[in-house]
């Protein structure tokens, strides 16, 4: 039996939801696996009824879940960073999701801007620190509302984040790779062992105290992995490989900031925010799956969302509970669905959200019996 914590959230964010759960319950349905789906009342709108934002017995009902699967938060009535800081940052923190899970995966009849981009050269992963760095709020104001204002964040990282995050890395490189190579290597590679790559994204040449320590425990940590080959590159050349050159990436590892800067371009480059999704991850505790396209209040009630990127959130979820093959086989049905589809642009897929949904769970079932 899997708890899983069902928060709607905001504008679209529960529409999303609503067709993810229908294709989990379908999926869960002929595999066998059993599910305890429990609804929480956690967004915008209650905050503006009551002022809370995560109560304690919120936390404590989150405790007793597996895995909390998460529409979108975000209201354009509230000011930006309560909800964000109250309840998404509170969620990553208290429950250790150190790791931000996001696949960059390129599907068949999926428009990148990129105009050479095919579904072999965008497909990696990159593994974002969650809980430290600029995030952590950190900082100061002197002489605040003066001429001679200064404002300070600090970038804070000890060694035992760094390493943690960065041996998850290597160990889902390992893990990507378990039945053939990375399509990147070499045949001298592979003739020496190699099946796979982690790349390391810094700024070593101007944050010289943080990316010091980055890149010694990368190198540390590597060690550990003599199957995995190593690659540095800046920030910046990451940004330009993305567009020019993404065949070049299996796994990149990074930190907060870079990572939740990367992502965003990476989610363009695959076609969208309509199909990116995201896990935060803690390994051993409470890990949150969601879409990473905000609530799109534009869209809300209009039954014009894509709902595809919650969907991978869905098959994401499956796969860490430890249901590697209910996870494939939807995913399988959503590149199916996606195939049907003329875009993945809101309002303009061809199909209406709900729709989208059973033709999700349609495939299932056909999948499963043809």
């Amino acid at each position: 039996m899997h708890k899983i914590a069902v928060i709607g959230g905001d504008g679209t964010g529960p529409e999303v939801i609503e067709e993810g759960l229908k294709a989990l319950k379908a999926i869960a349905e002929l595999y066998k696996i059993s599910l305890d789906v429990h609804p929480m009342d956690i967004n915008g709108e209650r905050y503006l009824r009551t002022g809370e934002v995560l109560t304690d017995q919120d936390m404590a009902e989150l405790k007793t879940c597996d895995a909390i699967y998460l529409g979108a938060i975000g209201h354009p009535d509230i000011q930006p960073g309560i909800l964000e800081r109250g309840i998404l940052l509170k969620l990553r923190f208290d429950f250790d999701q150190y790791i931000n899970y996001r696949p960059v995966k390129l599907y068949p009849n999926v428009a990148s801007p990129i105009k050479a981009a095919s579904p072999e050269s965008i497909d990696y992963v990159v593994i974002r620190e969650n809980t430290g760095g600029l995030y952590t709020g950190i900082g100061k104001f002197e002489n605040k509302g003066s001429t001679d204002e200064v404002a300070t964040q600090s970038m804070v990282y000890s060694y035992k984040q760094v390493e943690r995050c960065i041996r998850f890395a290597f160990e889902t490189a390992r893990k990507r790779h378990q039945t053939s190579p990375w399509k990147g290597l070499t045949k001298d590679q592979v003739h020496d062992g190699k099946i796979g790559k982690v790349t390391l994204c810094g700024k070593t040449n101007v944050l010289t105290y943080v990316f010091d320590l980055w890149e010694r425990v990368f190198n540390d940590v590597a060690q550990d992995f003599p199957d995995i080959i190593t690659d540095y590159t800046h920030v910046d050349a990451v940004c330009v490989h993305m567009i020019e050159r993404p065949n070049v990436f299996d796994v990149i590892v990074t930190s907060n900031m870079f990572g939740d800067i990367i992502t965003d371009l990476a989610a363009v480059t695959q076609g969208g925010m309509g199909v990116a999704a995201s896990g935060n991850i803690n390994p051993q505790g409470l890990s949150m799956f969601e879409p990473i396209g905000g609530t799109a209040p534009a869209f809300t009630g209009k039954n014009e969302i894509n709902p595809m990127a919650a969907i991978g959130a869905a098959h994401l979820m499956l796969d860490h509970l430890g249901h590697p093959d209910a996870a494939s086989h939807l995913e399988k049905a959503k590149v199916s669905v996606i195939q049907q589809m003329r875009s993945m642009l809101a309002g303009k897929m061809g199909f209406k959200t709900s729709e989208i949904g059973n033709m999700i769970c349609d495939e299932i079932y056909h999948m499963a019996h043809s």
